[in-house]
């Protein structure tokens, strides 16, 4: 994905959450004057001043970010095609040596949110391949670049707004935010609003860290996958009880395939 992790090659489905009222998108006044419009919002919205400070100093608009939204290439390859290359040999090791060294955290986590580790760790390989490619994009200034532009300006507006409520809440700072190119942050790739609703801190330290932490990481990507009606305990391929669930990570039937079909092997390589 995105040159990028896995759920480039795959649209990842964007989460909208607009402020009540986004600024107008009006490129004839230009980035500057837009900027503060968005800024009065954020402030009336509960934004500080020192987080809105801190992350737009020296941010503009990036004309890479409006290539690579304007450049999406329609997803065109088979499951057999999409899984055969994304589920390699090299994953399925790696996987199942990381299930078995996290398999006290997987245990707790599924205890809690009911869902089976290998799930969670297909999620992460097909990703970010276990955190290694989160994407090194800065957020803020990819966000702020979509929410100015007009094609998509209010879901990017809320997306952009969501990042700055990260930062006043203490999760992450500005600089430490980067990942790909339309927002998405973190070892399983959450946009700023999933971010919000859906990440916990299950390392303790305080902070929902979907970046450093991987206990945070596998444990708010189950948060996720319950908040779309994971049932504990049940099978997740096609027409199985908890596919849906997996087509509310991504809508895309092949990437969601083959999300089940990589948790399957890795299943099944673990006596599960």
């Amino acid at each position: 994905m995105r040159g990028l992790p896995a759920a480039a090659v795959v649209m990842v489905v964007l989460l909208a959450s607009s402020p009540a009222r986004a600024a107008q998108c009006e490129p004839a006044a230009g980035f500057d004057a837009w900027l503060d419009g968005f800024k009065r919002e954020a402030i009336a919205a509960g934004i500080s001043q020192k987080t809105l400070s801190s992350a737009f100093t020296g941010v503009a608009p990036d004309a890479k970010i409006i290539g690579y939204d304007r450049n999406q290439k329609v997803f065109r390859q088979t499951f057999e095609e999409f899984s055969g290359r994304m589920i390699s040999l090299n994953r399925l090791q790696k996987g199942g040596n990381l299930i078995k060294q996290n398999a006290a955290l997987l245990t707790r986590i599924e205890q809690e949110f009911g869902v089976q580790g290998p799930v969670l760790v297909a999620i992460w390989g097909l990703e970010t391949d276990f955190g290694v490619n989160n994407g090194s994009i800065p957020t803020i200034r990819a966000l702020t670049t979509l929410a100015h532009d007009c094609r998509r300006t209010e879901l990017f507006q809320g997306e952009l707004m969501s990042a700055l409520r990260i930062v006043d809440r203490g999760d992450l700072a500005p600089g430490e935010m980067r990942g790909a190119w339309a927002g998405e942050l973190g070892q399983t790739q959450f946009l700023p609003t999933s971010y919000l609703k859906f990440a916990v801190d299950f390392d303790g330290n305080g902070k929902r860290d979907l970046i450093h932490s991987a206990p945070d990481v596998l444990a708010s990507t189950a948060n996720y996958l319950k908040g779309y009606g994971w049932k504990p305990g049940q099978p997740w391929g096609p027409d199985e009880p908890n596919f849906e669930a997996l087509l509310g990570w991504n809508k895309s039937q092949i990437y969601s395939r083959t999300i089940a079909a990589y948790a399957q092997r890795l299943g099944q390589n673990q006596g599960q």
